[in-house]
């Protein structure tokens, strides 16, 4: 089984990002599955044809986004992409987008198509903190996210998609305020990646 894996570059004045800093590390291969790993730029104009692109290529049977948001302290399986940009900050082109649809005619909310309780009972039999959430926000990331599951709605693909938010990752000099190791976030990935490839459906 194929897995795409996406990650964002660092955006905000921001040197890292956990997101992309933990998919570098991910394996070529874990058990049965295939990953593929994916830097998006953080940017509403740019990241939907780069990851579209990549998902043409690569042929997955799961495309898992990953994004960070630096507020949280645990994993966040994200549940429902919605049809809003709206962003507090700028992303890396400068655009800055208010009260905007991610794509205009499009529904006002796709669900992930991942099983998003199977992953978060194995994150947690993990012994890593994980939560499914509600609400990706309105910025780059849940953007990503409305366009890939309408991407996939749109032209009936196969692949079985979804989002998952990280904390930033701990460094002693960078951050020494996050409240997650990046080989945790690391190991969480994999465990949501196996437990999307085990599981038969979103639920």
């Amino acid at each position: 089984m194929r897995a795409l894996v996406t990650g964002f570059d660092a955006f905000g004045g921001d040197v890292i990002n956990a997101s992309l800093a933990a998919i570098k590390r991910l394996p070529a291969r874990s058990g049965e599955i295939e990953i593929t790993t994916l830097a998006l730029p953080t940017s509403f104009a740019r990241a939907p044809a780069v990851l579209a692109a990549a998902i043409a290529r690569t042929e997955p049977a799961l495309v898992l986004c990953i994004g960070e948001a630096g507020e949280r302290n645990e994993l966040c399986i994200e549940r429902v992409a919605t049809n809003l940009c709206n962003a507090r900050v700028a992303d890396n082109d400068g655009a800055l987008p208010l009260n905007a649809k991610s794509i205009n005619g499009g529904p006002a909310a796709y669900f992930a198509t991942l099983p998003v309780n199977a992953m978060l009972v194995a994150l947690r039999e993990a012994g890593l903190p994980a939560e499914i959430s509600n609400n990706a926000g309105s910025f780059v990331c849940n953007h990503v996210f409305y366009a890939l599951m309408h991407l996939a709605a749109e032209n009936r693909h196969h692949w079985r998609g979804g989002f998952l938010h990280v904390p930033h990752a701990y460094d002693a000099t960078a951050r020494p305020q996050a409240k997650m190791k990046l080989d945790d976030i690391v190991r969480g990935i994999t465990v949501a990646l196996a437990a999307a490839a085990s599981a038969p459906a979103a639920a």
